[in-house]
């Protein structure tokens, strides 16, 4: 399945980049928890326009190779108490990843119960990385 998603991504990310308000030059970033952090981790790998992540509550053995190609700022979401997702699993892919920069945030609770104030954090993380009103202040 994701084979045949990347490519929709990618023209996805084509017309987006033709629209004015978004244009072809400015940084691009990917949001995507569970099933969405897994095509991500795929998509980033293959996607040199993106250049920042927030991903997370994912833990994938056969995502290791993959995850070591992505060398962009990654900010990881871990639901400490994840019934879909052993900790150790979700711990391996985080340190698989290739990126310099990336910083885990692990949280109590199950796997829908991830805190609101992850998502200021997620905001905080584009601003810093990609740029827009306020990232002066917020770095």
């Amino acid at each position: 399945m994701a084979s045949q998603l990347i490519p929709d991504w990618q023209t996805t990310l084509d017309a987006l980049q033709r629209l004015d308000p978004v244009g072809d030059s400015r940084p691009v970033g990917y949001y995507g928890l569970s099933q969405a952090g897994e095509m991500g981790i795929r998509l980033i790998a293959a996607e040199p326009r993106i250049t920042a992540a927030v991903l997370g509550l994912i833990g994938s053995d056969w995502l290791t190779d993959t995850a070591a190609r992505i060398t962009i700022p990654v900010e990881f979401v871990l639901q400490w108490d994840d019934e879909g997702n052993p900790r150790d699993s979700v711990m391996k892919l985080f340190a698989a990843l290739g990126s310099a920069e990336k910083t885990l945030h692990a949280n109590p609770g199950s796997h829908f119960r991830v805190p609101s104030f992850e998502i200021d954090s997620s905001i905080r993380f584009f601003v810093r990385h990609l740029g827009g009103p306020g990232a002066d202040s917020l770095v």
